[in-house]
């Protein structure tokens, strides 16, 4: 059996995601979505959440391009003096491993991160992070602290498969085969840490190598490679206009993305491959438009 988790991204970072993550929600295929507690929509997007309860909502962990939740007065600093973090994932990266110090800050920035969300109110169903900073060494080791700490069961193991990828899109190909032999040696030195633990994971996760141009036409050749099991694909779906997205991320299609995750073809396309779509909790969505929705459900 083929299941999919379909997950949008940067959930709170401005009301042109929000927007789009809702309105995939209740149009069309997506599952769940991970918040950003330290985005510029954070409130807004905890009311919308609340407004659409059978949207499931992880934590997107923000620990580069982004602001610090925590209160950081040590220096060296893991952000400036007005909280917010580099937007160089490669110089972050850097920093995090190789200057220890930052370490404490790291664990209690992550915490803080955590309990802001907790407080919400909202239950917690999965942790991934922005630009999969998650995976980072120093990043999951604080983490495989803090999971069981806070009833943390499900994470996104970042990995996909190149060849399947490259077979429907061979734009930047030393950069996406950069990324699949990173990510391979980290989803490797993760898993038996989350076995360990008992945190579930899916199978394979599609989106980390073309992030951002998760187009239909795209999402159609994708769905024909999924294997067996529990996959999940995340996307970045925006509104324009939106300041916040366009100087953040100028090259992603997020209106695209939107289209993809509404588009008729791909929820009929579903239907006549058999596959599901679920969330981490395990609870299955009926897509509008289909005909297999119940009167009123999203």
């Amino acid at each position: 059996m083929k299941e999919l988790i379909i997950n949008a991204d940067d959930f709170g970072l401005s009301d042109g995601v929000n927007k789009a993550v809702i309105k995939a929600w209740q149009e069309g295929i997506l599952t769940s979505t991970s918040l950003m507690v330290g985005g510029g929509s954070f409130h807004e997007a905890v009311h919308l959440a609340k407004a659409n309860p059978g949207l499931q909502v992880g934590l997107h962990l923000t620990l580069v391009q982004g602001r610090a939740v925590g209160e950081h007065a040590t220096f060296p600093r893991i952000c400036d003096s007005k909280g917010f973090f580099t937007d160089d994932p490669v110089h972050a990266g850097m920093r995090y491993y190789f200057v220890r110090p930052f370490r404490k800050q790291l664990r209690r920035e992550i915490e803080a991160q955590i309990e802001a969300f907790l407080q919400t109110g909202i239950p917690l169903s999965h942790i991934d992070g922005h630009l999969n900073i998650h995976m980072h060494p120093t990043v999951f080791d604080i983490l495989c602290e803090l999971m069981p700490k806070y009833g943390i069961t499900s994470f996104r193991l970042s990995r996909e498969n190149l060849r399947s990828d490259l077979a429907i899109d061979r734009s930047r190909l030393l950069g996406k085969a950069a990324d699949a032999f990173i990510f391979s040696k980290l989803a490797n030195r993760c898993r038996p840490a989350l076995d360990r633990l008992g945190v579930g994971y899916t199978g394979e996760v599609k989106g980390l190598l073309n992030s951002g141009r998760m187009t239909e036409a795209y999402l159609l050749n994708a769905l024909e490679t999924l294997g067996d099991g529990v996959t999940e694909i995340y996307f970045h779906p925006g509104c324009l206009p939106c300041a916040e997205i366009t100087r953040r991320m100028p090259d992603y299609r997020h209106e695209e993305e939107l289209a993809a995750l509404t588009s008729p073809r791909v929820k009929a396309r579903l239907k006549e491959l058999g596959i599901g779509l679920r969330n981490y909790r395990g609870e299955v969505k009926q897509v509008v438009g289909t005909g297999d929705e119940k009167p009123g459900k999203p």
